[in-house]
Parts: structure tokens; sequence; C-alpha cells
């Protein structure tokens, strides 16, 4: 069932695949978006974000967004994305205004996150083309603390006519249809898609999601070293978050084991703990024990499949 914001996308399916972190690679957007859905690709901290367009492009004639975190300046990454083919463009976490007219100058569109209310107001007057209202349900970083089913329809009246995506705990076709009657043009999701053949997580981290229930994706203030101040998130109970919290959930810097070398990247780059990143293929070491990003729907994501199949279960009741 197409909606308009099906439309504005030209996408077939009101399906969004979240940006992932580095799981958000080309040949998980490209497959995402050759089922009909809108696939993502996670450029925020891309050294060559033109060269990670073109590789999307190479997979698929589908649209393909790309998200940026507004934390630090993105300006030079979107230039090199919008001059690549990059025709939807994804903000977060700041203020989109300096980058919405650079979006429209090269024929794209704007979409924003917002977890207020409030904010929808404020990006739909910078002129984006579509809000999208994230729950706190959502895995990763999570800007705010209302949950999704009482924000997007306080976000939809606030900004409408323009289209809303809702995000945060959407995992199976129940979820779609329900933000939908929520008033929303499509669903965002994002742990589901981590269990995408197509998407490049390691092993150990697999079967955590496998084997979770919704109780084990927990909130965090600042447990984990982001990149940025304020920036709450939502990953996977473990041994890093239980001796934490043993510890009485000290600040940083009095956090037990911090510093500690737990892993190593798949660049070769040593991992500490605390430290931000996502359970690649390649990584060894200590797994478990690193940043496990993970939304509430975890215990949704109950097998591996293709990005293609995912698809169509989440659109199968609409």
């Amino acid at each position: 069932m197409p909606t308009p914001l099906c439309d504005l996308l030209g996408i077939e399916h009101p399906i969004v695949q979240a940006p992932v972190g580095a799981a958000a690679v080309p040949r998980l957007a490209a497959a995402v978006s050759n089922a009909g859905a809108l696939g993502m690709l996670a450029l925020s901290w891309s050294g060559d974000a033109a060269a990670v367009v073109h590789a999307a492009r190479e997979l698929t004639s589908a649209p393909v967004a790309g998200n940026f975190v507004l934390e630090w300046d993105q300006h030079a990454r979107l230039d090199a994305a919008l001059a690549a083919g990059l025709r939807i463009v994804s903000t977060t976490w700041g203020d989109p205004a300096a980058y919405v007219g650079r979006a429209h100058d090269a024929g794209a569109l704007a979409m924003h996150t917002v977890s207020t209310a409030e904010e929808a107001r404020r990006a739909a007057a910078c002129g984006v083309d579509v809000v999208v209202a994230q729950g706190w349900e959502a895995g990763g970083h999570v800007g705010g603390r209302i949950a999704t089913l009482p924000l997007v329809p306080a976000v939809v009246d606030a900004v409408s006519p323009l289209p809303v995506i809702a995000a945060g705990g959407i995992g199976d076709a129940r979820g779609v249809a329900a933000v939908l009657a929520l008033g929303a043009g499509a669903a965002w999701v994002g742990t589901r898609f981590l269990l995408a053949e197509e998407a490049p997580v390691h092993e150990r981290y697999r079967a955590r999601l496998l084997a979770a229930d919704e109780t084990e994706a927990l909130w965090f203030a600042d447990l984990f070293d982001v990149g940025w101040p304020n920036a709450p998130h939502r990953a996977l109970r473990n041994a890093t978050t239980e001796a934490w919290e043993a510890a009485g959930r000290p600040p940083p810097g009095a956090r037990p084991g911090e510093g500690e070398e737990v892993a190593v990247a798949p660049t070769g780059r040593a991992v500490v703990r605390y430290s931000s990143g996502t359970a690649l293929e390649g990584t060894t070491g200590d797994v478990d024990a690193l940043s496990l990003w993970a939304g509430q729907s975890v215990a949704l994501a109950d097998r591996v499949q293709p990005a293609a199949e995912i698809v169509r279960e989440l659109a199968s009741r609409l």
C-alpha cells in the first residue's frame, strides 16, 4: 500500500532502513532499495562520501538516502554526496537550517529527525520536506525521552500536511501498520535490518540480537563514548554495562575497566571498553563487551534473512 510519502520518495513500500552505523553500507542500502523500500547510507563519518554514494548507485537505480549527524560540520560531505548523485538527505542531532538549501539546490529532498513536536515545528520552519519522529524505543543514538506511540501523532499534528516518518520500536508488520494508523507516511526500521544478510555484522553480535528479549535493550545517558556530549543511546546489556551498573553507574573517568583494550576492529584499530562502534565482520577479541546497539524491537528480530525478505515481511499487512 503506497502512501503519498512513497510517491514523494519514489519507493513502493512505506519502509525506510535506518542508518545503522557502520552496518549501513552500500550493499545493504541497495538491497533494501531494490526491494522497493528506501535504503540508507550512514555518511556522517565517511572519509569519502562520494565513493560510498557511487558504490550504492552501482548496485541500484532505485532511490537511496544518506544520513548526516549534525554534531559536526557536514557541509563538505554533503556537497560531495550531492555531487555524486545523492537525492535524499537525512539529517539528525542538530539544526538542519544550513543544509536544507544546499540539498534543495541540488534537487534533493531533505528530511530531519526530531524527538518532540516543538523540534518538528522548527524543522518544518527550516523548509525540510519530511520529518522523522523518533521515539525513545529506538536503538543507537536516541535524542528524546518520548515513546513512539504518543510522539508520532503529536508530530503529525504539529507539521501537517508535511509528511512524517515514524521511528523507534518498529520491528514487524504490525508495527508498520500501527504507525501508519497514527498518521505516519512510512516506518523507519533499524534493529531488524542488522540481521539482514547484507549487513556486515559480526556473527557474535547477530547471536546476541537473536537471543535478546525486549528487556535487554537498555537506555544510557552517557555510558558509551559516542563522540559528542549529551548523546543518549540504547544498546544491549552485556558485561560492560553490568560492571558499570554494579559500580554505581559512575561518570566517564571513573568507569570500571575504562581504557582497557577489549577488541580489534577490522581496520586494525584497538577498541577500548566504553568506546562507540558497531561490531562488524572481522572484529576480533571480546565482541560481547562492545557497544551492541539495539532498539526495544530487538525481540522481534528473530532470524537472519535477505534484506528483500525483511522488506516484504514488514509490508505484509498493508
